[in-house]
């Protein structure tokens, strides 16, 4: 049965094919039990799940092999809404993150390809100089995934929708999956 919020969403997230992504505030769990947030980029969405897409390294992606559960906002203050996910995570194919790769701007293409801890600590001319000699030798258009790109998959468990209204209380609409695949529609005051 699909999910009884799937209009909504597709109503309030650009579609796949925009090249313009929303930016989410990503929340994992660090090995000692703390929250930890950053934005990323929601790559795509679904039906199913949402997808996000980084360096095999980073923080986030060894957070999500330990504890594989993750929330993410998204706000559009001047839309008074704001979307928030709670989901389980699970490895992306492969050839979904190639896909998704292809789609992404030159510069975040570029980026994917630099930035590491030993780039990250460079001064600043340095790294303009090593990325201006990185785009000379692999002009737009040439370039393929990294070996450290990948993705995850978020399935979500809980999507709620804050509507805000400015001439009476806001309002949220939150949909949590049941042990038994259904989801259960509960309104509540935001």
């Amino acid at each position: 049965m699909p999910a009884p919020f799937l209009d909504e969403l597709r109503d309030w997230l650009p579609s796949n094919d925009d090249p313009v992504r929303p930016l989410i505030a990503l929340s994992t769990v660090t090995p000692g039990g703390y929250p930890d947030v950053r934005h990323v980029l929601l790559s795509e969405f679904t039906d199913e799940a949402f997808f996000i897409h980084s360096d095999a390294r980073s923080r986030k992606l060894a957070q999500l092999a330990v504890s594989p559960r993750a929330s993410f906002a998204i706000a559009w203050p001047e839309l008074a809404r704001q979307l928030v996910v709670v989901a389980d995570v699970e490895p992306a194919p492969d050839d979904e993150a190639a896909s998704v790769y292809r789609r992404r701007s030159y510069y975040l293409q570029v980026l994917a390809w630099l930035n590491d801890d030993d780039f990250a600590a460079l001064e600043l001319a340095e790294r303009q100089r090593i990325w201006a000699e990185f785009e000379a030798a692999h002009p737009a258009g040439t370039l393929t995934p990294p070996p450290t790109w990948t993705g995850v998959v978020l399935r979500p468990r809980r999507v709620t929708f804050w509507h805000g209204h400015p001439d009476t209380a806001s309002q949220r609409t939150e949909y949590t999956l049941t042990e038994g695949g259904t989801w259960l529609t509960t309104v509540l005051p935001g």
